[in-house]
Order: structure tokens, then C-alpha cells, then sequence
């Protein structure tokens, strides 16, 4: 089979399109002939070994995938062998059947960025009706379904971005507002936005400075959930006295934790999945790249050059 392989840790450099054998399912494992490999942001931490979780070489990069089982079904799955390749196990308990209705690129919106919108917004944000919420990077995976989930359920949403053709994206997909990333005083640009006060909820995945400034944007009862650090730079330490005086709160958020609660992700799913068929939900899907350019898809990634949710066709 042909598959995305790393040997050396790094950039998209080290991202390899070679043959391999297929992997040998083990117990209650099961082969799954993959159809589309989803790309995520974490993927571009997990070729440097910079994720939260330590990897080890050789590795197939990747996790999410949709395929087709033994017996013909459908599913949405994570990987147990690595995405980026076109065939892989899973364990058939935890894949996740798909509607008809649903296509591909859909589902693999949904795996992680659709899911990680949900679960920041509802269970960590506790988002209600008439709050304010600042989305960075609105423009991407999750930006673009966060921005749609807030809409949905009564926020006012203000998004962060870069680009021209990204303000216009997040303005379609029902921003009230769009504040330009590289304004030199963040701070100042997202109380404006909210019409001088305060912002209820923020969701940060940039790090460094940005994260900084949207913490001194944050209101009373406010609350902050960090999802990743894009910038790879650490924002200042952040010390529990200095959040009493406003009753702030900043929560950290990784979704592999709640990926180990099956009913709970059983219910974000049926949620998303029923947005989508109605069409309350459109998930914004962006290029799609053959198997064997996964490193542009990468640079361009890493770059932001690249909008929405990134898909790689493994037949080509």
C-alpha cells in the first residue's frame, strides 16, 4: 500500500510517499480500506514530536479517516496504525457509522475539528444565548464550525484572521464581527469589537502574544479555552491570583481526553451529524491534495494558506 512515512523527526520535509505492507490486524482489530484521510493542525506537531503526546519513529502521521469495513459499512475512525495511507486498522467498536447524507469530507470535518468546536463551546465554555465569543483562526477547521455552532446557539461572534478572502469566509459563515490577527494592539481591536466591553468567552489555539492580549480582552466571568499553540511560542504564565479580581477563567482542552468518553462523543456526533443533514451546519471544506503531496498540504497548512478542513485522496 502506499502511505505517508517519517523515519526522522521535523518539518514537512521528512513526510515520505512510499510502499508498505499492509498492516496485520491484531485481536479485535480490523483492516479498513481508506477512502479520505482528514489533515489537522496537531498533525503538524506530531511530524516535529512538538504534541502533546510523545511519538515514536517510524510513524505513519495522521489519525482520522473515513473508510470502508470487511463488510462493506461505511465509517468515520481513528486510526490505530496511522492516517496518511490507504489501508489501516481500527477497532470496529469505536468507529462511527455514517449517514448516507454525510459525504467524506464532511465526516472528517467532524472527527476532530467538528467535535473540538462542539466540546469547547458547549461542555468547556458553557456558552449560553447572548454572550460574546472570540474565535482565532476563524478561517479554519475549527474556526469555521465554531463560528457556525455560536451563531446557532445565540452568541455574538467575533472572529480573528488574517487574510482578506478569510474575513470574507467568516463574515459568510455569520461572524458579527472580524478582527484582523496582526493588529498591533489585539487587546484594544477585540473590545471594539464587542462594542467596548469585555468578551464572555474566548477560544485560543495561537499562543505567544495572541493569547496574551485576548486574556486582558476577557470580561468578568469570562472564560478562555486554549486548544493548541500554532505559533509554537508560549504565551507569559499566567499566575490563579491575577484571574480572582474579575473571576476569570482559562481552561485548557485536548480532545483526546474526551474521545475515552464514548457516550458523551456518541451525542456531539449525533448533534453535528444532525446539523449537517439539515443543513444548519455546513462544514467548509477546502483543498483537497493526493496522498502523495501531504508535505504541501503541510507547508500550505503551516503557511495559512489553507482554509477550512484539508482532505488527502489516498488513491493518488
Amino acid at each position: 500500500m502506499k502511505a505517508i512515512y517519517i523515519t526522522e523527526f521535523g518539518g514537512p520535509e521528512v513526510m515520505k510517499y512510499v510502499d508498505l505492507p499492509e498492516p496485520v490486524p491484531a485481536g479485535s482489530q480490523v483492516l479498513l480500506d481508506v477512502t479520505a484521510i482528514g489533515i489537522n493542525y496537531a498533525d503538524t506537531h506530531q511530524t516535529e514530536n512538538s504534541y502533546l503526546s510523545t511519538q515514536k519513529l517510524p510513524l505513519i502521521p495522521g489519525m482520522e479517516v473515513v473508510g470502508k469495513m470487511p463488510d462493506g459499512s461505511r465509517v468515520l475512525a481513528l486510526a490505530a496504525t496511522g492516517g496518511y495511507c490507504q489501508k489501516t486498522l481500527v477497532n470496529p467498536k469505536t468507529v462511527i457509522a455514517l449517514p448516507d447524507k454525510v459525504s467524506d469530507g464532511q465526516a472528517l470535518a467532524m472527527m476532530v475539528q467538528g467535535s473540538t468546536a462542539h466540546m469547547i463551546l458547549k461542555k468547556m465554555g458553557q456558552i449560553k444565548a447572548g454572550e460574546s465569543v472570540v474565535i482565532h483562526a476563524g478561517a479554519g477547521g475549527v474556526g469555521s464550525v465554531a463560528i457556525q455552532l455560536a451563531k446557532l446557539w445565540g452568541a455574538f461572534v467575533i472572529a480573528v484572521t488574517s487574510s482578506d478572502e478569510k474575513k470574507k469566509l467568516c463574515m459568510a459563515l455569520g461572524a458579527d464581527v472580524v478582527v484582523d490577527a496582526n493588529e498591533a494592539d489585539l487587546t484594544a481591536a477585540l473590545i471594539k469589537a464587542n462594542n467596548g466591553k469585555g468578551v464572555d468567552l474566548i477560544l485560543e489555539m495561537v499562543g505567544g502574544s495572541t493569547l496574551d492580549q485576548s486574556l486582558e480582552a476577557l470580561a468578568a466571568f469570562g472564560r478562555l479555552v486554549v486548544y493548541g499553540m500554532a505559533s509554537r511560542k508560549a504565551p507569559k504564565a499566567i499566575h490563579p491570583a491575577a484571574l480572582m479580581p474579575k473571576s476569570q477563567s482559562v481552561i485548557g482542552f485536548w480532545l483526546v481526553n474526551a474521545l475515552a468518553d464514548k457516550e458523551l462523543m456518541a451525542e456531539v456526533f449525533m448533534d453535528l451529524f444532525g446539523m449537517i443533514i439539515t443543513g444548519k451546519l455546513k462544514p467548509v471544506i477546502g483543498s483537497t491534495y493526493p496522498l502523495s503531496k501531504a508535505s504541501d498540504a503541510h507547508r500550505d497548512m503551516l503557511a495559512r494558506k489553507t482554509v477550512g478542513k484539508i482532505v488527502l485522496d489516498p488513491a493518488n
